[in-house]
C-alpha cells in the first residue's frame, strides 16, 4: 500500500474514533476511559496519516508525545495546544484495562469537551497537511 493510500486509510479510521468519541460523550454512563481512549486513538491516528503521507517513518508506538516530536524534528510544525494531547497517553493501553492510576484520580476531572475539541482541531490541521 502507498503512503497516500495508507494515510488515507488512517484518517477513516481516525474518523470512526472521532464519531465514537462524539457519540460517547455525553452519555455519563461510559466511562472516562472509554473516551480517552478514543480521543487518544483518533489523535494518534491522525498524527499517524500526516507522517505516512509525508513519508516519514515512525515506530509502532501509541504514544503521542513520541509523534508530536518527530513531526516537529521532520519539520512539520502544528499549533502547540496539540502538546495537550499527551495528556491522553495512558488511555492508549493501561487505562483500558486497569483504574485510573491515582496520580490521574487526584487531578481535575478528566474534561470531555476539551478533548473532543482537540480532537476536531487536530482532524482539520491532519486534513490540510495530509495533502500533498
Amino acid at each position: 500500500m502507498k503512503n497516500h493510500e495508507y494515510a488515507a486509510l488512517l484518517m477513516t479510521k481516525a474518523m470512526e474514533d472521532e464519531y465514537a468519541l462524539s457519540r460517547l460523550t455525553d452519555d455519563s454512563r461510559i466511562s472516562d476511559e472509554i473516551v480517552g481512549f478514543h480521543a487518544q486513538q483518533a489523535i494518534e491516528k491522525l498524527l499517524k496519516a500526516v507522517l505516512c503521507e509525508h513519508g516519514i517513518a515512525y515506530r509502532r508506538t501509541h504514544d503521542l508525545a513520541e509523534l508530536l516530536v518527530l513531526l516537529k524534528s521532520s519539520g512539520i510544525t502544528y499549533p502547540m495546544d496539540f502538546d495537550a494531547a499527551v495528556e491522553l497517553n495512558p488511555f492508549a493501553a493501561e487505562l483500558r484495562y486497569d483504574s485510573l492510576p491515582p496520580e490521574l484520580e487526584t487531578k481535575e476531572p478528566f474534561d470531555r469537551t476539551r478533548f473532543v475539541r482537540l480532537v476536531s482541531q487536530v482532524r482539520a490541521w491532519a486534513e490540510q497537511h495530509a495533502k500533498k
